[in-house]
């Protein structure tokens, strides 16, 4: 009789069960971090608790009965407490999930119990990845997949093992068996010893084609526009970053500056036409008072009723030749859109509650979108230094008593109009907006450093204007404020614009990636004769060639071959082609499958004809002694290899023999065959030939007693033959 190959015991497969549940939970658990829901603390303590329990399998024993007893209703009164006090359904939903998943996490599990966990964990995972629409959201559902294919078919073992009759329930408060003993090393060790490769092989193999045939089939069957995030943004409220909102206070855009994570991402459809420098104005704020701007009422009425549509045409005519801007922009940012300027047409991926200003050129969604955020851009103007305005240009000549109001003025002390007259003394007499906005932030310059961290000098009055008049260095909303108080001083209409300034431009996807320490502050001056907003940035670079260059030359300057451009150039592709899919970029990718399995297909037949061509020329070759000694001894190499494969005598091959190699299995499933029942003498049989070898019963008692049951089977009807002749 052959060697049994090392097999594991029920106690080793009911701890790599344990293993990878916990493993399963920890993963879905993990991805709340992702989300802007406020569940972090109660995603940590989950996570914590589901670690330790998988470190330590011995612990679920000591959670008292009551815990288990009062578990359910507890949780069943936090999640309706949840809902009543927060009003939001999805972020309640998720803490529940949370909940589910710390207790599932700190009891032994029955087999049913691991069914709720892989369905819980997908919940988490789905929901983490529609809402984040990451990249990062593909690879969690491969890993997590896997696992939970690997931790059902341990149970579907586990569960043959014990003859079908494995506990409904999870035993409480004993520590079982596999607990008891459990040492990792020595698990790992087992696993070691009882892998077969073959198996792993296949089982790789099997994955990796289901994976590539559900990738072509998601690029192959046509996908319908829905809602964003399959809806689940509406049970989502998000808050927009400070700075990029109605109303800013003095170090808003410097603390968004400290983060380095991606804003938005640009494609452009002509890199010829990117500039070096672009500004991407958000928000439009003119009105100041106690040391911050904010969004006006008239002006905020310039933003029009909402709107709900898929496209916004603003009428303007910016002639052709413009390239084609398509945005993504990230969750978190604002519900104000990032554009460069005035444009022809905006079209979102589906309908949007929106508000427009032309005249701004603001873009306004109702709420800041709970995923990534995905429009394109015809006929945009990048590179204008001015905003033309026809509104404002009637509205400022009619001004007055009677005409229409206007957040331009100065809304100070007299003391502080006081110190801004003297320092538009400073500056020195100007004529016209231009040349005073030049003057000005030469001035700026020459009296204020820059710096992250500025200080306001102690005092009394605007603390704007106390910093104006001191040499303190400042960031860029004092020198955006500063500059629009000094030309509100002189008579001059002025404003600050915040959004973000450059970026940088991916070397290996090819596109601008905007990041939040981009942020910026700067100012918009009204130029009457030429009737637009001019503008101003008091910390540009001096160097106007430099934002006059366009294609290559800007691009040189913004190229980005760092390790993180590598990541997020994985994150453009997968914008690209599969969040912004529509039917030019599928056929797109299609036709470059096609491309790419023909070009593999006549190199595979290419390589064929040319191994045999070898052969053919190998074969006619003089055969001569140390020629045929060197076939004779390949011939015998792969001979002992077929043999070792065969006999699963290797280490590495166990699972193959199992079944073929072991007679007293053989024997059981010859029964299996013959014989119907009993019941329980099925079970032993199976037991038998599927289980492993110490949850065996004494295997000459099971055949004799399946011989026995085979000699009545056939009694009767002998019996009844005689009696018929």
């Amino acid at each position: 009789m052959e060697t049994r190959p090392p097999q594991l015991s029920l106690d080793e497969l009911q701890l790599v069960r344990w293993l990878l549940g916990g493993l399963l939970m920890a993963l879905s658990v993990a991805t709340v971090f992702y989300l802007d829901i406020n569940s972090e603390a109660m995603a940590a303590v989950a996570l914590l608790g589901v670690l330790v329990a998988l470190a330590n399998p011995r612990l679920p024993a000591r959670v008292h009965h009551w815990v288990h007893r009062l578990a359910f209703p507890a949780i069943v009164a936090f999640f309706v407490l949840d809902l009543r006090f927060t009003g939001q359904l999805l972020p309640a939903i998720v803490r529940l999930d949370l909940m589910l998943l710390l207790y599932r996490g700190i009891s032994y599990r029955a087999r049913r119990d691991d069914l709720q966990i892989v369905v819980l964990g997908l919940f988490l995972i789905v929901v983490a990845g529609v809402l984040t629409v990451s990249l990062l959201f593909a690879a969690q559902i491969l890993v997590f997949t896997a696992c939970a294919l690997c931790l059902l078919m341990v149970v579907t073992i586990a569960d043959s093992g014990e003859g079908g009759m494995s506990p409904k329930l999870a035993v409480r408060g004993v520590v079982p068996p596999w607990a008891a003993h459990a040492e990792w090393r020595r698990l790992l060790r087992r696993l070691w010893e009882v892998s077969d490769w073959r198996l792993l092989a296949s089982a790789a193999g099997l994955f990796v084609g289901v994976v590539v045939v559900s990738g072509l089939l998601f690029l192959a069957i046509p996908r319908f526009q829905l809602e964003n995030s399959l809806f689940l943004e509406r049970f989502v409220t998000r808050k927009a970053m400070t700075g990029f909102n109605d109303s800013i206070k003095f170090g808003d855009i410097t603390e968004i500056t400290q983060d380095d994570s991606v804003a938005f991402n640009v494609d452009l459809s002509d890199p010829a036409q990117a500039p070096a420098q672009p500004y991407w104005r958000m928000v439009v704020l003119d009105e100041y008072k106690n040391g911050g701007f904010k969004l006006s009422a008239a002006l905020r009425s310039e933003l029009g009723r909402e709107h709900t549509s898929a496209n916004i045409q603003s009428g303007v005519n910016t002639g052709r030749g413009a390239p084609t801007w398509t945005f993504y922009v990230e969750t978190g940012v604002s519900r104000y859109l990032p554009i460069l300027g005035r444009f022809e047409t905006l079209r979102f991926r589906e309908a949007q509650n929106y508000r427009f200003s032309r005249d701004l050129s603001i873009v306004a969604l109702r709420d800041e979108p709970a995923s990534m955020t995905a429009y394109r851009v015809e006929g945009m103007q990048a590179d204008s230094s001015s905003l033309r305005d026809p509104f404002f240009a009637a509205r400022w000549r009619s001004r007055g008593p009677v005409g229409p109001p206007l957040q331009l003025g100065l809304q100070l002390s007299d003391p502080d109009k006081a110190v801004l007259a003297r320092l538009d003394s400073e500056i020195g007499p100007t004529v016209g907006a231009k040349e005073f906005a030049a003057k000005a932030i030469d001035w700026l310059r020459a009296k204020h450093r820059y710096s992250l961290s500025p200080h306001f000098p102690d005092g009394a009055g605007d603390p704007l204007v106390r910093w104006m008049a001191s040499s303190e260095p400042g960031h860029c909303e004092l020198f955006a404020g500063a500059l629009v108080l000094l030309a509100r001083s002189e008579g001059i209409p002025a404003r600050v614009v915040t959004g973000f300034k450059g970026g940088t431009w991916n070397a290996y996807s090819g596109n601008y990636t905007i990041r939040n320490s981009d942020a910026h502050a700067w100012a918009e001056v009204w130029d009457a004769p030429s009737a637009s907003w001019l503008r101003e940035d008091p910390l540009a670079v001096a160097a106007a060639s430099a934002a006059k260059e366009k294609g290559d030359a800007a691009i040189a300057g913004l190229m980005d071959r760092s390790w993180s451009a590598r990541l997020n150039s994985l994150r453009v592709f997968w914008y690209r082609r599969i969040v912004n899919f529509d039917q030019q970029s599928q056929a797109e990718t299609l036709n470059a499958v096609k491309e790419a399995t023909g070009s593999s297909g006549k190199w595979l037949r290419s390589a064929i004809a040319d191994a045999l061509a070898r052969a053919k020329v190998w074969a006619r070759g003089p055969w001569d002694g140390p020629r045929i000694a060197e076939v004779g001894a390949v011939l015998v190499l792969v001979g002992l290899v077929s043999r070792l494969l065969a006999t699963g005598r290797w280490r590495l091959v166990t699972f193959g023999a199992r079944g073929k190699g072991d007679p007293i299995r053989r024997e059981a499933g010859r029964w299996l065959q013959r014989i119907d029942g009993p019941r329980a003498l099925r079970a032993d049989l199976e037991r038998i030939r599927f289980g492993p070898a110490p949850s065996w019963p004494r295997p000459t008692d099971v055949f004799g007693r399946a011989r026995r049951a085979a000699a009545s089977s056939r009694r009767p009807a002998r019996a009844s033959s005689q009696s018929t002749s």
